[in-house]
């Protein structure tokens, strides 16, 4: 038990400073990118790079990426540019960025980068060559006004990155220590022996149907190159992981179509296969691997470090308190529809704000359905204009 902590305290070290300097910067991008950039002018392939291009950078993983895609394809994008934003934005993002250079080395990093930008204009540019079969979309989610956010806004949305993540960091780690404590090296030798094409294939088959985060899921890639699988392995579990999922998958195809969603899925297996092969005949498992040579651990590693793990415990304690809050019977005097809601932490946000105005007694929130319940002596008005001026988007009232 003490090898697995330790083992965990050595991956937080290196992935807290590098996840805290993303969703500052993440913070930065949300201020001075006005999001109306995001839904316009999307067509044709200047169309797709406009997309990929904005998609790339976002801290976007799939669970949060259907909405925004989707609201893309209902301001008028094009099937392509949605494609193109759906398959690029979830694979990487200025944390997952700085995470994944830490662990695995900027060469990994930036051709990861590389690897998003391509099969997300390759993808787009396919699906514009057919016929544009979506179905309606529903309206879509988020705040709609075009006011700048301000400084503790965007410092919010720094917070709420890590907050709609934070479960999967945290077994990301536990994973990544399992492995490096647990794992045999012979086992990982074994399978890399079989071949690599074999070796992607698996990695492949295990990486599409499972939900994987692109920043948490980094530490378990760097431990399975650590113990002896190529490379490439990492970069497939990377690309197909975080933008496929059962989920994401029939969301993509409902929202899309069945040809744009065929060619969203095959452009990511493809992709991943022929990029990594690529990969591992570029560079070198020396190249790829940073090198970790100090022997002392610095102030501006640990103080991260600790930040973190107590941002984790406060995240752990409000779901917590959510959870046992849906579990307890009540009954309350408003409840309506909110759009807008992407993760935990967006339900978390809108929570805190509800229970801090001074005309509700208690709230409740959820994100599946979108709808927020509260008791007090808010009116509906009230309750709808305190819901839009936090960023979501009130609907009716049930």
């Amino acid at each position: 038990m003490n090898a697995l902590l330790l083992a965990s305290w050595d991956v937080m070290l290196e992935l807290s400073v590098w996840l805290l300097l993303g969703a500052i910067i993440a913070s930065l991008l949300h201020a001075f990118i006005p999001s109306s950039m995001i839904r316009k002018q999307f067509q044709g392939v200047s169309g797709v790079f406009k997309a990929v291009l904005l998609g790339v950078p976002l801290p976007l993983c799939s669970c949060g990426v259907i909405p925004a895609g989707l609201g893309l394809k209902k301001d008028g994008a094009s099937s392509g540019s949605t494609v193109g934003f759906l398959i690029s934005t979830p694979q990487t993002g200025v944390d997952s960025i700085l995470v994944c250079a830490s662990f695995l080395g900027w060469p990994f990093a930036l051709f990861k980068v590389f690897a998003a930008f391509l099969t997300g204009i390759v993808g787009g540019v396919i699906c514009n060559l057919f016929p544009d079969e979506s179905p309606a979309v529903e309206e879509p989610v988020g705040s709609t006004s075009s006011a700048r956010p301000g400084l503790r806004e965007s410092t919010e949305h720094g917070i709420d990155i890590i907050r709609s993540i934070w479960g999967w960091l945290a077994v990301g780690v536990l994973i990544a220590a399992m492995i490096n404590v647990w794992m045999p090296p012979a086992w990982l030798e074994g399978l890399a022996a079989a071949g690599t094409l074999t070796t992607l294939l698996l990695v492949l088959g295990l990486s599409i149907p499972m939900y994987v985060c692109a920043t948490a899921s980094v530490p378990i890639a760097a431990a399975l190159v650590a113990g002896g699988l190529p490379p490439g392995a990492a970069l497939v579990f990377l690309m197909a992981g975080p933008a496929t999922n059962v989920a994401t998958v029939g969301a993509v195809f409902r929202g899309i179509g069945k040809t744009a969603g065929v060619v969203y899925l095959s452009t990511l297996i493809l992709g991943s296969l022929i990029l990594a092969l690529l990969f591992d005949e570029l560079l070198t498992l020396q190249m790829v691997m940073p090198s970790h040579a100090h022997e002392h651990t610095a102030w501006w590693q640990i103080a991260p470090t600790i930040i973190l793990i107590l941002m984790f415990a406060k995240f752990a304690i409000e779901d917590l308190q959510m959870m046992f809050g849906r579990m307890k019977t009540q009954t309350f005097d408003l409840r309506v529809e909110v759009g807008g809601m992407t993760c935990n932490g967006c339900v978390g946000r809108l929570q805190k704000t509800l229970i801090a105005h001074e005309e509700i007694e208690s709230a409740q929130v959820q994100l599946e359905p979108g709808q927020a319940k509260v008791s007090g002596s808010i009116s509906e008005k009230k309750l709808l204009e305190l819901i839009e001026t936090t960023g979501f988007k009130p609907g009716a009232r049930l």
